[in-house]
């Protein structure tokens, strides 16, 4: 079966199509997820190398799992998110990162080559503000807005209550603005309001 006959299922249900042995849906699922959870582990991390195994070995895990998957009690993201957070949490306690290099966001051909310095500093300095952040902070603000988890999806992957995951948030965005602040004009925002 072709995978476009999959583009409408849930993932939920493809785990249970996968544990049912449908490789397709693995394939989907993959297709879908890990570019997801890569690109969280690389904010998290700062090192892509890393986030790749990271999420190779998130996906492992999720596979593992697929025969015992429970369709309703959890969303296979966030599941999926709370292996890669607790992934990234290990890596970090055993080194701490020296700092992030630069890392170019991949090419689409359409800004020009101005807006895409431009766009390569500002996510270069949000990389470098992150990396300063408190772990749990990075993760919440990452989840949240980079991401775009709700709260209580960011509660169950980081399993913390809500009003946690408010508060990681709030402090977040206030450090982060602390540690930006006073590079609007180097970042190409003195002309916008």
């Amino acid at each position: 079966m072709a995978l476009d006959a999959f583009s409408d299922v849930s993932d939920e249900a493809l785990m249970v199509l996968y544990a049912n042995g449908d490789p397709q849906a693995a394939r989907l699922l993959t297709l879908r997820l890990v570019p997801r959870v890569q690109g969280y582990a690389a904010r998290l991390l700062g090192d892509r190398s890393e986030a790749e195994d990271v999420a190779q070995e998130a996906m492992l895990r999720l596979w593992r799992i697929a025969p015992e998957w429970r369709q309703g009690e959890a969303r296979v993201t966030t599941w999926l998110y709370r292996v890669v957070t607790n992934l990234c949490t290990d890596r970090l306690r055993r080194k701490r990162p020296q700092g992030l290099d630069e890392v170019p966001e991949p090419e689409d051909g359409t800004p020009g080559a101005a807006a895409r310095m431009i766009e390569a500093d500002r996510v270069a300095a949000l990389d470098q503000a992150l990396a300063q952040l408190p772990d749990r902070q990075r993760q919440a603000v990452v989840l949240r807005h980079l991401e775009g988890l709700t709260n209580p999806e960011i509660a169950l992957a980081m399993d913390i209550g809500v009003e946690a995951v408010e508060s990681l948030v709030a402090r977040g965005k206030r450090a982060l603005g602390a540690i930006l602040s006073g590079r609007r004009g180097a970042l190409g925002y003195e002309d916008e309001s």
